[in-house]
């Protein structure tokens, strides 16, 4: 399903190089709970909905690496995102801003949720919504493309899920006539796409929930 999502990217293609920071999974976490941190949950959705514009790619880290430590995301493999999917393949637009809404309600950084609605409000010639989700989108993206710098394992980009990889190899501009390879690690498993001798490091996070 989110393969069918490239025709996107011509618009995400052309991004400014963010500052490099290294992710604390622990600050996160806890920082996330705090009500009195700057980086609470609450307190950056309120701003990532209401001016994503504003968030900074320390912001933007917390909120998408914090999806790791929430219970309430929606995978792909929920039926209310079956139910989307299969309303986007049948290009019912009306249908998937109605279903990807409540969807995004209640998982506003979903990566998936927010290129079905920016599909859906490009079919419908809604501008403003569609930039409205598009400055989300980057911003979560921006907060990924800062995570590294994709030249060595300690340097891999991170992603939460695969395909979430596949939707920064299409950033990054990384097709098909790159070869992979994986090694796992305790937390994750590497990806390393490679050609001509150069090589991009992609890590996909597997972290728990601890209590």
């Amino acid at each position: 399903m989110r393969y069918h999502f490239f025709l996107l990217f011509i618009l995400f293609s052309v991004f400014g190089f963010s500052q490099k920071s290294k992710v604390d999974f622990k600050a996160i976490e806890k920082s996330l709970k705090k009500t009195d941190s700057p980086y609470n949950y609450e307190k950056l959705i309120f701003k990532y909905k209401g001016y994503p514009k504003s968030l900074d790619s320390i912001e933007s880290q917390y909120l998408y690496y914090g999806r790791n430590f929430r219970n309430d995301k929606i995978t792909t493999s929920d039926d209310g995102f079956k139910n989307l999917a299969e309303a986007f393949k049948q290009n019912s637009f009306e249908e998937c801003i109605k279903q990807g809404k409540a969807l995004y309600d209640k998982d506003p950084t979903n990566l998936d949720i927010l290129l079905i609605l920016l599909r859906a409000y490009d079919s419908k010639k809604d501008g403003n919504n569609f930039m409205h989700h598009l400055t989300q989108f980057r911003s979560l993206a921006d907060g990924i493309k800062s995570s590294g710098d994709g030249k060595s394992e300690k340097t891999a980009y991170l992603v939460n899920s695969v395909g979430d990889e596949y939707i920064l190899l299409n950033i990054l501009n990384i097709g098909k006539d790159y070869t992979r390879g994986s090694k796992p690690s305790k937390d994750g498993m590497y990806d390393i796409w490679e050609k001509d001798g150069n090589k991009i490091y992609i890590k996909v996070l597997y972290l728990e929930l601890t209590n």
